[in-house]
Parts: structure tokens; C-alpha cells; sequence
């Protein structure tokens, strides 16, 4: 995928949210499992596949814990492997494959499936601002932080911007757009950690060079729904 030319960088809108355009579904909880690539997995699929047909889709994220076998369940895994599963196989709806927080075993061939594929993935430029902001206005964002630090983890609100927030990548979450408050920019971020966290489940977090808050900007990517 190319990356954005300058004039269509020029053109990009000064604040984006694809939550205003009923593309997000509402924070889920992973709960006590290592499970967050696949909730990242899941709201970028869900918001390709509403840019394609205008239907909102909740996605099962148990369909991937225990079925995408690439990855280690409730051990962590990888969005981009998880998007590699769904190019051979359909998405099931939260409501038929609910989630247990749990590891367990494949019921693909059991339950009902929609007709949700990915036909292919992209990586944005790495540690790219003007990119990542194209990409994100083309639709959501699966990227990668690092979150096992206290100040992320108490996070209750505002423009997060701590630099005590390391690059070491161990938590996936979806970037759903970006905003500007006074000369700060921020981008908006959907997290796994149910709607008591954060700003009922989001984030804002500073937009700053190079690899970003948290890393937040060093390895976004994106599926394409088919």
C-alpha cells in the first residue's frame, strides 16, 4: 500500500473520528486473559467491513482465541496473524461465539458465520505522524504499545503523554481517529479493559514524533474487508 502523497496529506482533515460515523463498536472487556491482539483484530475487521457495506458487525474475539491457531490465546499473539486467519476464514458474530475470557477449543465448524473475510493487510510507514493520520482517515487502526506500566495502566482521563510509557510493545489497541485540544494533538484510541477505564474505554494520547507515546506509532496497521 503507498503511502500518502503530499497533496493528499494537505488535504487531511485538522480532526477525525470514526466513531461519529458508526464505524466502532462499544469498548469490550478482555478480562483476565492475554487476549488484546485479538480485540484489536476485531475492531479494525469490524471497521473495514462497515466502510464496505454500512453495517456495524460485533466480531467475536473467542473465534480467534481459540481458533487462530498461529497465535498463543490468552498467552498474547499478533494482529497481523490474526488478520492472516481470516483470509481463509469467516468472522463469527459476538453473539454466536460469546467470549469466556478463557482459552478453549475451535468451534469454527459448529456455529453460524457471516460472510466477513480479510482479503489482505497493510502496514503503515513506521514512526510516520502524517501517515498514520491517512491511514486512520481511511479507516481504524490496529497498533501496538507498550502498557505494562503503572502510569498507563491508571490512566482515568485527558491527553495521556508520559514518557515513564516505554517502547517495549506488549498490548494492542484500535486508534479510531485524532483530535487537536488548544496546540496539543492527540490520537483516540479504543482499549480492551471495559468501559471503567480511560474515558469509558478510550484514550487520548499525545501525538508526538518519531515512535510515539508508548509506541504507540511504530506498528499500525490495517485490514481490508472482502
Amino acid at each position: 500500500i503507498p503511502d500518502a502523497t503530499d497533496a493528499e496529506l494537505k488535504k487531511l482533515p485538522t480532526s477525525f473520528d470514526w466513531r461519529d460515523r458508526g464505524a466502532v463498536t462499544p469498548p469490550k472487556n478482555q478480562g483476565a486473559c492475554g487476549s488484546c491482539w485479538t480485540f484489536s483484530t476485531t475492531g479494525a475487521v469490524e471497521g473495514a467491513h462497515f466502510l464496505k457495506t454500512g453495517e456495524l458487525l460485533s466480531l467475536s474475539e473467542q473465534q480467534l482465541v481459540d481458533c487462530s491457531t498461529a497465535n498463543y490465546g490468552c498467552n498474547g499473539g499478533w494482529q497481523y496473524k490474526a488478520f492472516k486467519y481470516y483470509e481463509s476464514h469467516d468472522a463469527i458474530l459476538e453473539s454466536n461465539y460469546k467470549y469466556t475470557a478463557r482459552d478453549g477449543s475451535c468451534q469454527y465448524s459448529s456455529k453460524s458465520k457471516t460472510n466477513v473475510e480479510v482479503s489482505t493487510y497493510a502496514n503503515v510507514s513506521s514512526d510516520n505522524v502524517s501517515q498514520m493520520k491517512a491511514a486512520v482517515a481511511k479507516q481504524p487502526l490496529s497498533v501496538s504499545i507498550e502498557a505494562d506500566r503503572s502510569v498507563f495502566q491508571a490512566y482515568s482521563g485527558g491527553i495521556f503523554n508520559s514518557s515513564k510509557c516505554g517502547t517495549t510493545l506488549d498490548h494492542a489497541m484500535l486508534v479510531v481517529g485524532y483530535g487537536t485540544s488548544g496546540s496539543t494533538e492527540y490520537w483516540i484510541m479504543k482499549n480492551s479493559w471495559g468501559t471503567s477505564w480511560g474515558e469509558k474505554g478510550y484514550m487520548r494520547m499525545e501525538i508526538q514524533t518519531g515512535k510515539g507515546v508508548c509506541g504507540v506509532q511504530m506498528e499500525p496497521l490495517y485490514p481490508t474487508s472482502n
